[in-house]
């Protein structure tokens, strides 16, 4: 097949902050297909707060990502050629072909997905990775109660929009904690929720206090540092925290926290996850999360960066909290 496949390989390994020079863009032909695979024209790519974490030569909860291998994430894209028995040309699907224009697959990685019941780049935010795992950490984790308070910080994000507004259909009073006054009428304004707090305008602590008076009874931690500081100081006896990120020290800055005698005078249960170890939750969660998208019952918002070659930039921008809603980049 004479068509060129672009992609980002890791080229070195970030010291603190990634930079461009971290990624490098390179050409190759498209593989020939051994029977029992798929090849995927990728139409929208994520990227993610969990990717840098992997440039590290690091253990974690997953292998790190290779030198000169292609970029790992999540893609939505249109099946071209097919030697699979299940999946068929134009297909639609979820993939984990990474940071390419087009990638191979054995199927094993691959969920069909309709774009004519909610739109395909939907599939890599409020209806793929980041719903489910908002969806875990309220339904499995937090569980809270109708009347209780829910707070969830990086509220303007996939993840935390989705948390809120699962919080809001069960009956919660719902407080974001977003950076800048933009991101917070967007939580409040599109998202539905009751209060946002903007932790950029420098009065963290007593706006926290503002909006949630009867205290904290569950939190989702996407952030750590200071806004889970805080968090922390205003938490119920009995509360629950659900700790899914601490993207405030991915560049290896030290994650301090004052208020950790919280923990024990209010019996908190706190529980870290990553949702890659609940597979057994991913059809429940994504066919709710499916039927609220359709039924318009389920909001979001999307940063899109325009072409392949724009990736590296967007993403070191969405660690700098730049982008609105699920960061993505278009490639076709």
């Amino acid at each position: 097949m004479s068509v060129i496949n672009r992609q980002w390989v890791l080229a070195a390994r970030p010291r603190g902050e990634p930079t461009a020079d971290c990624f490098r863009l390179v050409e190759s032909g498209v593989p020939e297909l051994k029977d029992g695979e798929v090849l995927i024209r990728n139409h929208y790519l994520s990227l993610d707060p969990y990717m840098r974490g992997r440039m590290d030569d690091a253990k974690s909860y997953a292998p790190p990502q290779a030198l000169g291998e292609v970029m790992q994430g999540s893609t939505v894209g249109e099946i071209m050629q097919s030697r699979h028995p299940v999946f068929k040309v134009g297909d639609a699907v979820h993939a984990r072909a990474g940071w390419q224009l087009f990638g191979k697959s054995d199927g094993r990685d691959l969920r069909k997905i309709d774009p004519a019941r909610v739109p395909m780049s939907a599939w890599l935010g409020a209806v793929g990775m980041p719903g489910v795992t908002a969806w875990y950490g309220v339904n499995r984790i937090l569980e809270p109660k109708a009347g209780q308070t829910l707070v969830v910080d990086a509220a303007s994000g996939a993840v935390g929009a989705t948390v809120g507004q699962l919080a809001r259909m069960m009956g919660c009073r719902v407080v974001g904690i977003a950076g800048g006054a933009a991101k917070c009428r967007v939580v409040i304004d599109e998202f539905g929720f009751d209060d946002c707090v903007d932790y950029k305008a420098g009065n963290l602590v007593a706006d926290l206090g503002r909006a949630c008076p009867s205290g904290i009874d569950a939190l989702f931690e996407n952030v750590g540092g200071a806004v889970f500081d805080a968090a922390l100081a205003r938490m119920n006896t009995f509360g629950r925290v659900a700790v899914c990120g601490l993207i405030s020290g991915y560049n290896g800055e030290a994650i301090a926290l004052a208020n950790v005698r919280s923990i024990l005078v209010n019996r908190l249960r706190i529980q870290g996850f990553i949702i890659s170890d609940h597979a057994d939750i991913w059809p429940q969660a994504l066919g709710e999360l499916a039927d609220l998208a359709a039924a318009g019952k389920l909001r979001w918002r999307e940063s899109i960066a325009e072409g392949i070659e724009s990736a590296p930039q967007a993403f070191i921008g969405l660690l700098k909290g730049r982008n609105l809603g699920k960061q993505l980049v278009r490639l076709i």
